[in-house]
Formats: structure tokens, sequence, C-alpha cells
């Protein structure tokens, strides 16, 4: 697989991720640059990762996977999508009460994004691949994308306050109900 494929896959699977790190920026308390990099190290390392596990389990898992990916992907968004949303419609501040910054709300967001990532590692299996340069380029193009998105997502914030939150959470369900209509 040449350089400029891997590039467009990588830039597939970083759209969901790019998406959700708008939202947590829309709904962060305050956007710093450390906030920035942890939340593109998070989205980068489960994006690269995840390929790593589906390429290292091959054909064994494909049906197990393929079977179940997307149900947890749509719960994991759709859930904290709503939370989102139900916290912008019931506070009368600014931002949201979820902190995208909290560790079990980023490991969700990271697992839930990357699971295409996981089957597209499986696919890798069977594929003249260099895995080592295409989780690279998977990891590096997730993480500029959630970097920047996430100060996007401050920008909006501020300019739209409250109903930019709600349409963040909105934008997390309908990924999450997207993910699943593709697999159903």
């Amino acid at each position: 697989m040449n350089i400029l494929v891997t590039f467009f896959i990588a830039l597939g699977l970083a759209l969901d991720a790019f998406a959700v790190a708008v939202s947590s920026g829309i709904a962060a308390p305050r956007v710093r640059f450390r906030h920035a990099l942890k939340v593109g190290m998070f989205f980068g390392i489960f994006q690269a990762g995840m390929p790593i596990i589906g390429w290292t389990a091959g054909s064994l898992l494909s049906d197990i996977i393929g079977g179940i990916d997307h149900w947890v992907s749509f719960v994991l968004l759709c859930f904290i999508g709503m939370h989102m949303m139900y916290e912008a419609l019931q506070t009368g501040s600014q931002r949201s009460g979820v902190n995208p910054l909290d560790i079990h709300i980023l490991l969700l967001l990271s697992v839930a994004t990357s699971v295409d990532a996981l089957a597209a590692g499986v696919s890798f299996a069977f594929l003249d691949v260099a895995i080592v340069r295409t989780i690279l380029i998977i990891g590096i193009v997730t993480f500029l994308l959630s970097f920047f998105g996430y100060y996007l997502g401050d920008r909006l914030g501020a300019f739209f306050k409250k109903r930019i939150r709600i349409i963040g959470g909105l934008i997390l369900v309908i990924i999450g109900v997207k993910i699943l209509l593709e697999h159903i």
C-alpha cells in the first residue's frame, strides 16, 4: 500500500476523533496547550494502537469484532453525547459539566473513536502493508486533527455559547448512529 493511500486511510479513521475533539473543546471549562496535547495524544495513541491489535489478531477475531464494534461505538458516543446535551440544557453556565479531560471520559472517547481502526488493522493483516509506517501515519494524522480540533471547539464554544454544547453532544450521537447504521 503506497503512502498516499495510507494517508487517506488515516484521514478517514481520524475524522471521528476530530469531531469528538471539537466537541471536547466545546465542553472544556478552560482550553490550554497541554489540554489540546492530552486530547491529541489520547486519540492519536489509540488510533495508532488499535490497528496493531487488529493486525496482530488478524482473521481470528474478525468475526467477533465485526459483530460488536458498531454497538460499542454507538453506546459510548451516544451516552457521552446525550450527557453533554443534558448538561447544556440543565445548567446556566457556558460550559458543560462534562470534563472532557477526565481520564475516564478520554478513555471512553478514545476507544469509541478507534474501534474502526481496530477493524482496519484486521484488514491490514491480509494486505501488503508496512505496519510500522502505517500506524505512525495514522497516529500522527489523528494527533494533529484532534489537537487542532480541540482548539477549534473552544473557539466555536465561545462564539455560540450554550447552543454549540448541544450541537457538540448531538454530533457525538450522530457519529454513534452513523457507525451503527453502517454496520446493520
